[in-house]
This record gives C-alpha cells, sequence and structure tokens, in this order.
C-alpha cells in the first residue's frame, strides 16, 4: 500500500492562488506534482470550484470546433479544384518521356491526350480527392427525406392520439 502524502498548508495555498490566476485544475496538478482529484478534494475544502471555468472551456471547445470544420471544408475545396485540374489532363495535350537503351538515351513523344495507362492513374487519383473531399465535408441531403420521416411521426402521433381517445369514450360509454 502506498504511503500518504497529506497535502500541506502552503499547497493549499499555492492551489488558491494559482485558482486566482485563472488556472484549471489540471495545470495546478501539474504544476504542484499532484492528482487532480487531490487538487478537486483540496479545492472543495477551500470552497472554491472549478465549475465557473466550465462555460469557458465549453465555449473554447465550440470556438475550435468551428475552426477546424471551417478547415475541413477548406481543404475539401482545394481537393476538388485539385481533382477538376487532374481531370482536365486526362483530355489534354500530353509528352511522354523516357530514359532507355544501352546509351540511355532520352525520346520523348507527344500525344494528343494522356496515353491508357497515364489516364487510369489520373482517373485514380481524381477519385481519391473527390472521395477525401466528401469524407471531409460529406453533402446534405436535400432529397426531403428527414421532413418526410417527420411529417409521418407527426401524423403517426395525431393518429394515436385520436385512437386512445376514442377508447376512452367507448370505455366511458360501456360503464355508464
Amino acid at each position: 500500500m502506498a504511503k500518504a502524502n497529506p497535502v500541506t498548508d502552503q499547497e493549499r495555498a499555492r492551489i488558491r492562488e494559482l485558482h486566482a490566476e485563472g488556472k484549471g485544475r489540471n495545470a495546478i496538478a501539474k504544476e504542484l506534482g499532484r492528482s487532480g482529484r487531490t487538487i478537486s478534494e483540496e479545492a472543495g475544502k477551500l470552497g472554491i470550484s472549478f465549475a465557473a471555468r466550465a462555460g469557458q472551456v465549453a465555449a473554447a471547445t465550440e470556438v475550435r470546433q468551428a475552426d477546424l470544420a471551417d478547415r475541413r471544408a477548406r481543404l475539401a475545396e482545394k481537393l476538388q479544384d485539385d481533382a477538376e485540374r487532374m481531370r482536365a489532363q486526362l483530355w489534354e495535350e500530353t509528352t511522354v518521356w523516357s530514359f532507355g537503351g544501352k546509351e540511355n538515351t532520352y525520346n520523348e513523344k507527344v500525344f494528343p491526350e494522356a496515353p491508357a495507362d497515364v489516364k487510369r492513374t489520373l482517373m485514380s487519383a481524381v477519385g481519391i480527392a473527390v472521395d477525401r473531399s466528401l469524407k471531409l465535408v460529406p453533402p446534405k441531403d436535400e432529397s426531403g427525406v428527414e421532413e418526410g420521416l417527420a411529417l409521418i411521426t407527426q401524423l403517426m402521433s395525431g393518429l394515436t392520439a385520436v385512437y386512445q381517445a376514442q377508447q376512452q369514450d367507448q370505455e366511458a360509454g360501456e360503464g355508464a
């Protein structure tokens, strides 16, 4: 069993001081070399709370998530642009070159459009870029399915309420 390591009065004063500076529980725990649980327990005994900062943390988290969503949207747009540029290369004049032979000579040939193997590679790259862009920012469902389901749910709720009311009226009529 581990030895007890009681919190000193000096540490309690430091907890109060760091809390007043706006430090969070984990930052205080790290600075004092204590667990977060210990800091929470001591803060409770001192009558101080970290709950007020929870709103600030939640707001900061929300801002961070919005920023990341914006960055993903911009990256998705760039990936779409890349895919469109690569797809355009399928039909552009293409120079194919190679080094080869005993003398390691350079040869090149211009084609009116990309050869089949190059087209296959480009289409694969286009597909990957489009797939990644869709994973970053999935398209919105504009089919109306969700609205239709909500309407059906409301209708069923209304019908259920009418049925239950009729059943109650019928039971009341039989009991009279």
